[in-house]
């Protein structure tokens, strides 16, 4: 999935910055990686971090910010044309499983670097996973109202397994840099939650 990134009005060292420490943990974890490795990468001063980001974990947060702003704006243009909320449903699954198929770096502080840190909880990147979790419920919900989807499961649980489908799908491949069948790892989850959820009283009718 092609992510269209949003215009950003930003200063170019800050740029730099983001895109080096992008292309550092392709190589090293989070915690081993220095600011002055980060300003070497970069091209910058070293104290431009800091001026830019609060710290080092600042700039990890920004860097997920951006791309967790693109991601949720190309899912939300991948459904808004598809009829029906089951339907919609399977494109937003498949569209977060190619991201994180195609972006392993944002799927890798994401799943792993960011959860087990207080201040992640309370910034931006958790703000729009925060608004991203409320569009699939309602999508489940909007499901629930027109009779696609069953009454007898919370919206809410549907919501978590769908998420954590999507993440222990991709987990592996993320961890030890193997292959993540985007396609088949869809196919899959989307079938799965189908059958579980969807009413089969509408699917006849």
């Amino acid at each position: 999935m092609k992510l269209e990134k949003t215009a950003r009005q930003v200063p170019p060292g800050q740029v730099k910055i983001e895109n080096a420490l992008r292309l550092l943990l392709e190589h090293k974890d989070f915690n081993s990686i220095t600011t002055a490795e980060i300003a070497r990468t970069s091209g910058v001063n070293e104290a431009l971090i800091y001026r830019y980001f609060k710290d080092k974990r600042g700039l990890l947060h920004q860097v997920l910010a951006n791309d967790l702003k693109a991601l949720v704006l190309q899912i939300k243009k991948d459904v808004e044309d598809i009829r029906g909320a089951l339907d919609k449903l399977h494109g937003l699954i498949r569209g977060h499983i190619h991201y994180y198929a195609e972006n392993r770096i944002i799927a890798k502080i994401l799943l792993l670097e960011v959860r087990n840190y207080p201040a992640y909880f309370e910034s931006e990147s958790y703000r729009i996973v925060q608004d991203y979790g409320k569009m699939i419920l309602e999508l489940i919900e909007e499901g629930v109202r027109t009779g696609e989807i069953r009454d007898d499961i919370a919206p809410h649980q549907i919501r978590q397994a769908i998420l954590g489908g999507i993440e222990h799908l991709c987990l592996p491949g993320v961890i030890f840099g193997g292959e993540i069948p985007a396609d088949r790892c869809a196919d899959d989850l989307c079938e799965i939650i189908s059958h579980g959820i969807s009413n089969q009283t509408s699917r006849e009718t």
